[in-house]
């Protein structure tokens, strides 16, 4: 009874009102062979102090002392404790969202740092107040690039992350928008310039492409956008490793840029919340989904902050919006705020500088798959990757990815990852594995 919010004499007098005398009047409608006679196959229920006593226990079992080289869109990265005691703070913790800006104006603040960042991260021009995360924002930016360029087709890349794509062909099933792959060179591991330029057409409004890539490649996205542009389509570029954009020339000649933020301060978490992001160029900024927050000057000429668009359902009539998104994950933008605040550019570019480093460390004599320049992971032939992980665990080691599961052809690789987490001793150990 401790959470549930009506008493047994409340229920009854809803029942009563309802002209019943017990809850199993409520389900008379339905077929006897449908309804569960028994109680549920689930064990009895713990003690609060139990079910936390049972979650130690579990977590001492499992990653704790553990050398981790698992990357495929979800790094271990540093988390600076200021930023879990900046989100801990009530008004941002228990806020919903700023639809009242005269009292959320430390939430809007935040939104307007986070945008602006991202800006610069990416260097586009306008950024949302954030998405749900990378996988949904991707299918966001191909329809986006449909309502801008009035095409109605898709073209990824195969290099880029697979359940990204998976997301991507669920939001598009239905609308009919028709989703083609093309391969990548299995020389280098960038995408194929060759198959990306037969498979362009009059009807393609976007060519989706990831870099560094699902396999760490660095990809030539200047050369992507000349081809893309002039066939008159547009140029999505998607990142999964955050912290990449520290070094690299960020994707400035692309049209929208989508990606990841689990990299600056969110926890892996099995899988999530984490923090998408979607930044363009100012003229598409009337398609861009979800919100922007603006700053502006109150009726004292004081510095204040708005939602300046809001092109969602809950704001302005359907056949309109440019998204069903219904919120932005403010709460985990704020850490990554807070994150990119305390490093600052410096840092960003000495952190890449350190996975990088650590990466091409752990590389160096291990039987390489690709040829192109990669940045914190990479893909070796293991001949049988479970096998090869199975032995690591033995050690303590948590192995890679193995390819197997998303690509057929790539069944005897491995895809491995190291960060400025990643210590040389397991580093070595690893390699002493492969080359075995």
């Amino acid at each position: 009874m401790r959470y549930l919010p009506k008493s047994e004499s409340e229920r009854q007098e809803m029942l009563a009102s309802c002209g019943l005398t017990s809850l199993s009047e409520l389900y008379n409608y339905l077929p006897a062979e449908v309804l569960l006679q028994r109680p549920l196959e689930i064990p009895a229920g713990k003690s609060e102090y139990d079910i936390v006593d049972y979650f130690k226990q579990q977590a001492s079992q499992m990653a704790n002392g553990y050398a981790s080289f698992l990357g495929a869109g979800v790094y271990n990265h540093f988390r600076p404790v200021l930023c879990d005691v900046v989100v801990s703070r009530g008004e941002f913790l228990t806020s919903y969202t700023p639809y009242q800006a005269e009292i959320s104006q430390g939430t809007l603040t935040t939104i307007f740092e986070f945008q602006t960042m991202v800006c610069q991260l990416t260097g586009m021009e306008v950024a949302n107040a954030s998405m749900y995360d990378g996988s949904t924002a991707v299918p966001e930016a191909a329809m986006m690039a449909i309502r801008i360029t009035g095409r109605d087709s898709v073209l990824v890349a195969k290099t880029v992350h697979p359940e990204y794509r998976q997301v991507l062909q669920t939001y598009t099933l239905h609308q009919g928008i028709p989703v083609t792959e093309f391969g990548y060179d299995g020389e280098t591991g960038q995408l194929d310039l060759v198959a990306l330029e037969a498979a362009i057409n009059e009807k393609t409004a976007a060519v989706i492409v990831q870099s560094p890539n699902f396999f760490g490649c660095l990809e030539n996205v200047k050369q992507v956008a000349e081809l893309v542009h002039s066939n008159g389509a547009l140029l999505v570029v998607v990142f999964t490793e955050a912290a990449a954009l520290g070094l690299i020339q960020p994707p400035t000649d692309a049209d929208i840029v989508v990606g990841e933020l689990q990299s600056f301060a969110i926890s892996p978490s099995y899988g999530g919340p984490f923090a998408g992001i979607i930044a363009t160029k100012e003229k598409f900024i009337r398609q861009i989904p979800g919100r922007l927050v603006g700053e502006t000057l109150d009726a004292n000429g004081n510095r204040a902050y708005c939602l300046t668009l809001a092109t969602r359902e809950q704001h302005i009539r359907r056949e309109k919006a440019t998204s069903n998104i219904c919120t932005n994950q403010a709460l985990v933008a704020l850490m990554a705020t807070v994150f990119m605040s305390v490093y600052g550019k410096q840092g960003l570019r000495e952190l890449a500088e350190q996975n990088l480093a650590k990466a091409h460390y752990l590389a160096a004599d291990l039987p390489a798959r690709f040829k192109a320049p990669f940045f914190n992971e990479f893909v070796v032939r293991t001949g049988d990757p479970e096998a090869l992980n199975k032995k690591l665990l033995k050690k303590k080691i948590i192995g890679g990815l193995p390819l197997g599961q998303f690509y057929p052809e790539l069944a005897d690789c491995m895809l491995l990852c190291a960060t400025e987490m990643t210590k040389r001793k397991p580093m070595d150990e690893l390699r002493k594995a492969v080359q075995a």
